[in-house]
């Protein structure tokens, strides 16, 4: 590589020619591919906004400019050129960068992020805040088209585009989320890249305007502007236009020269404006067809081919997000009342799979939680039962429409929470640590959690025939631990039952989802040192097993409640309040993810630091019986 180990800082992208630009952009690509086949990344947008990144760090002075990436998928590039080359293959590891862009990592981050649609909000709020305090610097907003389909972005563009404030948003339009994209916005921003007269006309007037001889040359700047108000009239521009901004494109986002003219232009001028630039995600990776996979990959994957190199420590059994998927297109078979809906996450919540099976029945609304939900109480009230399938932790961003739209209503809307709990790699931004908390407090609904794969299923089925309000089932980003016969093998899960899987009498473990298999390997640690314990499998959170709990507190002094979630205000505060009104004799602990950010690391280690794995659980029970032995 010639020209990348000479890039230490943005300042240093200023000084290239754009022969060496073009230079450094085939060196960053074959850079992050090989980088990311070793940690493992989301790679795909990555790869799709290197000339992009290149551009605007060349025609912006970051980092006094403000440059707001949305998601931070797009990221990995921005990171190269800002000072963090070096140490890319510490990426998404524990103590190691980031997998999405952090204040606190870079003084070149403007704003970090790890859901979509973020950025024109946060950097009309960047330059909200400049204004207010007088100072002078262009804050850009990079979102892409995906993103699009999210009502946050148009209540940003809604504001900033009214405001008339200095302020520029490059819309990457690469015509992918991570799925590929949905929707009318989707239809409109593509449809002018395919429009032969647009093309027709734009390439005609180019021609005419640029070869146009002696006095006919003030003609051809006429045309060109002519060539403007047709772009207006035929492109997404009329939008954008509408909303108040500047529109600019669509130009080619791996054209460097383009770019830095427009952006240099751009920069110089007042008031919102809109960039459209096209790009092709996973440009230059070698993953073929299998678009979804240019999004992300795990480590050890073949640079050269995008394919999974074989370990020697391989499992039978599939992951969760599989099982579920199997198992749901399954029970869809059974029972034409179900459908399914993810929001932009076909793949990566198994819905693919239902997808392959029952497509008519299979909606994907893009990234769009909040509409997606609300749109699921919709067909709850024509008898068909939705299953709504979102990561826990964009199920967040839906946290208003469950409560409103469903609960308030008693709709038998099925909630499943893919990748609940610890998140290892993705980090921070994507952990699943508090939807245990939010949907115990909402009223009306089912919460449960499965032990294992066929649980899972079981849950699946029961929440099919619960007419009476929303249901929600959580479950892991890790492997089940057992193989899963066909749905039609399992039945449901009897109702608010627990199920009591080792009698002890010292101490009484009340274990959730994930956590029942790491109690009773904790149950056998201390057994082999004379310590009797109890493990209860809690599969259902709410409404809980009161006959369960009622022995339980007879024949027990002490409970430990023991969930993969926030400790504050989750299973365990909830049965600590339940048992303080039963008795005043028992007293109930609460172990979970403690009240404070888990960053990046493996599964395995974020579990063992949190002291969720067995011998966490197992040292807790020694110092509750170490206190008791003291207290007496």
């Amino acid at each position: 590589m010639k020209i990348l180990p000479r890039i230490q800082s943005p300042a240093d992208v200023r000084t290239l020619s754009l022969e060496e630009m073009t230079l450094l952009a085939e060196e960053m690509r074959a850079y992050l591919i090989e980088s990311c086949s070793m940690t493992g990344g989301h790679i795909g947008a990555g790869l799709g906004v290197v000339e992009l990144t290149i551009a605007l760090h060349a025609a912006f002075d970051t980092p006094n400019d403000q440059l707001v990436w949305d998601v931070g998928h797009q990221g990995y590039p921005h990171k190269i050129l800002t000072g963090r080359t070096a140490q890319m293959h510490t990426l998404r590891q524990e103590g190691g960068l980031s997998g999405f862009l952090k204040r606190s990592e870079s003084p070149y981050d403007a704003f970090g992020a790890g859901h979509a649609a973020t950025s024109i909000s946060a950097g009309y709020g960047i330059a909200v805040g400049r204004d207010l305090r007088g100072e002078q610097f262009k804050v850009v907003a990079v979102i892409g088209d995906g993103s699009l389909g999210s009502g946050l972005a148009y209540e940003g563009l809604n504001n900033a585009g009214a405001s008339g404030s200095d302020f520029i948003v490059v819309l990457n339009d690469n015509e992918m989320s991570i799925a590929p994209n949905v929707g009318a916005m989707h239809k409109y921003l593509t449809s002018i890249q395919r429009n032969p007269i647009y093309n027709r006309i734009r390439s005609a007037l180019g021609e005419m305007a640029d070869h146009a001889p002696g006095v006919l040359h003030d003609a051809g700047k006429v045309l060109r502007k002519w060539e403007e108000s047709v772009k207006t009239f035929l492109t997404p521009g009329v939008l954008f236009e509408e909303l108040g901004f500047r529109y600019f494109g669509p130009i080619d986002g791996h054209d460097t020269a383009q770019m830095l003219d427009t952006f240099r232009a751009v920069r110089e001028m007042k008031g919102p404006r809109l960039v459209h630039v096209v790009t092709q995600k996973g440009k230059g990776f070698p993953a073929g067809d299998h678009v979804e996979k240019w999004h992300a990959l795990p480590a050890g994957h073949d640079p050269a081919t995008g394919k999974q190199r074989k370990t020697a420590t391989t499992t039978p059994n599939p992951n969760y997000t599989a099982v579920f998927g199997k198992g749901l297109a399954e029970l869809m078979m059974e029972d034409d009342r179900l459908a399914a809906i993810t929001a932009a996450m076909p793949s990566g919540t198994g819905i693919n799979i239902v997808q392959k099976a029952h497509p008519k029945r299979v909606f994907d609304v893009g990234i769009a939680e909040g509409h997606g939900v609300t749109m699921a109480a919709g067909m709850a009230t024509r008898g068909v039962r939705p299953v709504v399938t979102i990561y826990s932790s964009f199920m967040q961003r839906a946290y208003d429409s469950i409560v409103h739209d469903v609960a308030v209503q008693r709709l038998p809307v099925i909630f499943a929470m893919d990748r609940a709990g610890l998140v290892g790699e993705d980090g921070e931004t994507h952990a699943g640590l508090y939807d245990i908390a939010f949907m115990l407090s909402v009223p009306n609904m089912t919460v449960t959690a499965p032990k294992d794969g066929r649980e899972l299923i079981g849950l699946l089925r029961t929440a099919m025939a619960h007419e009476t309000g929303p249901f929600s089932v959580r479950y892991p980003r890790d492997l089940a631990p057992d193989l899963v016969p066909a749905a039609s093998e399992i039945a449901p899960v009897a109702a608010r039952t627990w199920e009591v899987l080792r009698r002890g009498h010292d101490v009484a473990i009340l274990a959730v989802g994930t956590m029942v298999a790491q109690s009773m390997a904790a149950a056998e640690t201390l057994a082999a040192e004379g310590l009797s314990v109890t493990v209860v499998n809690c599969r259902y959170l709410k409404p809980y097993d009161e006959l369960t709990l009622a022995a339980l507190v007879a024949d027990h002094k002490q409970l430990l409640v023991v969930e993969e979630g926030t400790v504050v205000n989750g299973f365990g505060a909830f049965m600590a309040a339940v048992v303080q009104d039963m008795t005043g004799n028992v007293r109930v602990h609460a172990h979970g993810v403690p009240d404070r950010i888990v960053y990046a690391a493996s599964r395995a280690r974020q579990l063992a630091q949190c002291g969720l794995d067995a011998a966490g659980i197992a040292e807790r029970v020694r110092a509750l019986l170490q206190s008791e032995a003291v207290a007496g």
